[in-house]
Parts: structure tokens; C-alpha cells; sequence
């Protein structure tokens, strides 16, 4: 199993990014992963892949929504000729407020627009490395002009090809959509091992089904919630940080089918009346022992990594470490160790 890092996110100044990733590559993370948050998720990667060798590259995600088909097949390009083929780029949808109040752009049947916007994205490509006329058309992106100025030199990608796509996904639509034109599919934090075997894996299934492809090729990669430290009071501090995010995950409809697979959709109108109030506090409390531990892998740090691979380990191929509030370097250095022998 490949273990990942995260980089640029929280209190992650953008000037100790290099340094960062070199730590992250010397630790032994095997790839490392940014997030559309108070930074951009592609400028940090930049600074990674100059200053790193090996570790992999990706988003974690992108907004796609927030950008076009062209500018996603620029930068990817881009990305994946400075790291020597390590970039992998990981895209989103976000919900509707976000794209509309935050971004001030379009939105409309996300799992029908995603799946143009990473066909077209790969339409791109191919007609840089292959020459052949561009000439997509769809219901939301079309892109027929692609005049030999604007056209990066194919050498660039040596034999690495263009990169590897993933897409977080949550919903049934969506989550087809992952397995019908990706490469991989980014599990979202808010997921319990339940939801990704009864829902997650067989809309991957069907998407690849689709398109004639099965699983043996396309990578289950996500952040999932750990809750450990070196004492009580780091665990009491720890659980608090998650319920807290758990609830604040849980408040959104979009990821009520999570909730109501364990028969707890009630909570989510709660939740998000709550949030409406701005009573982030009160959410965090109606986050039980028996939510907690649905959402998050908790005990000691010598107990994290055999219950995740005990929970994940036959089904997904890489896996990041989802702890608020958490960061102690060789805290998670061991238990990256022991889940790379799983």
C-alpha cells in the first residue's frame, strides 16, 4: 500500500514548501498531495517537483469546475514535464455554492459536466502528442482551435505520457463517472469503511463496465480520519478536532446518502440547521463514540495502521492520514512504516 503526505495546507507557509517536500520524500511518504484551500493546489507542486526526485505529485484536489478543459490540460501538461512523469492530477467538483458565489462560475449536471470536461482534457492531449486535429464538441465544453503556436513541445513528457486523472467522488453519479474516464478515484474523508464496499466500489465497477475496462488498473486512494496520540489528553484533543470536521461534513446534503447508509439521515438536517445557526461547537458534540468510531480509525498509534489495513487494506491501493489538529512528524512516520507492510 502506498502512503501519502499532504503539503500547502493549514499553517504551511508557501516559502517552506521546498523544504517540506524534501522531509516528506526523505520520510518515506510515497506521494505527497495539495489542496484547493487558502492556496492554489498547483503552485506548491511546482516547487515540489524542483526540488524533489521520486515522490509522486497531485492534487487533492483541484476545483475543476473553477477552471476549463484547456487551462487543466496546460498546467497538467506542464506539471507532469517539470516532475519527470510524478504528477497526478486530482480534480473536484465542490458544491454549488462554492462555484457559483465563491468562483463565479457555471454549474449544472456536475457528473455529466465532469465527465466532458476530463474528455476533453484528454482530447487535448492526444492532439499535442498525436497531431491530429482537435476537434471536441460537447454539451458544455468544445474546443476546435489549436493552432501550432500554441502547442508544447511532445518531448517534454519524454515516455511518461500525459497524467494520471483522479476524481473524488462521493455520490452514485459521480462515482461512475471516477470509473468511467479516470484513472483513479480520491475517497472522501466522510467515508466509512461500509459506504465504500456497499456504494463506493460497485458505481467504480459500473463505470468501468461502461467503457469495457475492470479494476485491475484503476487506483481507490483516500484520506481517511485517524484519532491517536501519546496520551489522553492528546486523544481527547484529537477526537474533539474530528468530531468537529465530521459534523461540519455531515451538515452538507450532498453527503447525507453516507449518513443515511447507517441510518443516521436525521443527523444531517440537524447539522445542517446548526450550521446555519453558526453553532460549530454544538455540532461537534452530537458526533457520538459510535459515529466517531464509524468515521475514524481510533487508539494508539500502534493500533492505527492494523486497523486500517484491516479496514481497507483488500481494497484500496493508497491511503492518507485525515487528522485535524494533529502534527507530529514521527508520530505518523511509524505507522506509515507499518501500513507500507500490509
Amino acid at each position: 500500500m502506498k502512503v501519502d503526505g499532504g503539503l500547502g495546507m493549514g499553517s504551511t507557509k508557501i516559502s517552506d514548501i521546498a523544504r517540506e517536500a524534501k522531509s516528506q520524500e526523505e520520510r518515506g511518504y510515497d506521494g505527497i498531495w495539495t489542496a484547493e484551500t487558502s492556496h492554489d493546489p498547483f503552485l506548491p507542486l511546482t516547487i515540489a517537483a524542483e526540488h524533489t526526485e521520486k515522490i509522486e505529485l497531485g492534487t487533492s484536489i483541484a476545483v475543476a469546475f473553477a477552471r476549463n478543459p484547456m487551462i487543466l490540460a496546460n498546467i497538467g501538461w506542464d506539471l507532469q514535464a517539470m516532475s519527470n512523469g510524478r504528477f497526478n492530477l486530482g480534480l473536484g467538483s465542490q458544491i454549488k455554492p462554492h462555484i457559483t458565489k465563491r468562483f463565479s462560475m457555471e454549474w449544472s449536471k456536475p457528473a455529466a459536466r465532469m465527465r466532458e470536461m476530463i474528455s476533453a482534457t484528454r482530447a487535448i492531449w492526444d492532439s499535442w502528442l498525436t497531431g491530429e486535429r482537435l476537434n471536441f464538441r460537447g454539451d458544455f465544453y468544445t474546443h476546435t482551435l489549436m493552432t501550432p503556436f500554441f502547442i508544447p513541445n511532445k518531448e517534454e513528457l519524454g515516455d511518461f505520457g500525459p497524467p494520471k486523472i483522479y476524481l473524488a467522488a462521493v455520490g452514485e453519479l459521480m462515482t461512475q463517472v471516477a470509473g468511467e474516464v479516470c484513472d483513479g478515484i480520491i475517497c472522501h474523508g466522510f467515508t466509512t469503511e461500509k459506504y465504500l464496499r456497499e456504494v463506493t466500489i460497485p458505481n467504480i465497477v459500473k463505470g468501468r463496465e461502461k467503457v469495457g475496462k475492470s479494476l485491475d488498473d484503476f487506483s481507490i486512494s483516500g484520506p481517511f480520519f485517524v484519532v491517536t496520540g501519546q496520551n489522553e489528553e492528546q486523544m481527547q484533543q484529537a477526537a474533539a478536532a474530528t468530531r468537529q470536521q465530521i459534523a461540519f461534513y455531515g451538515s452538507t446534503p450532498a453527503y447525507r446518502g453516507v449518513l443515511e447508509l447507517h441510518g443516521w439521515g436525521g443527523l444531517q438536517e440537524e447539522l445542517n440547521q446548526l450550521s446555519k445557526q453558526g453553532d460549530w461547537v454544538k455540532m461537534g458534540t452530537l458526533i457520538d463514540d459510535e459515529i466517531l468510531n464509524t468515521f475514524a480509525v481510533v487508539g494508539e498509534p500502534n493500533k492505527i495502521a492494523p486497523e486500517l489495513g484491516k479496514r481497507f487494506g483488500d481494497v484500496i491501493d493508497r491511503l492518507s492520514f485525515y487528522a485535524p489538529g494533529q502534527s507530529e512528524p514521527e508520530q505518523w512516520r511509524q505507522v506509515m512504516e507499518d501500513l507500507k507492510s500490509i
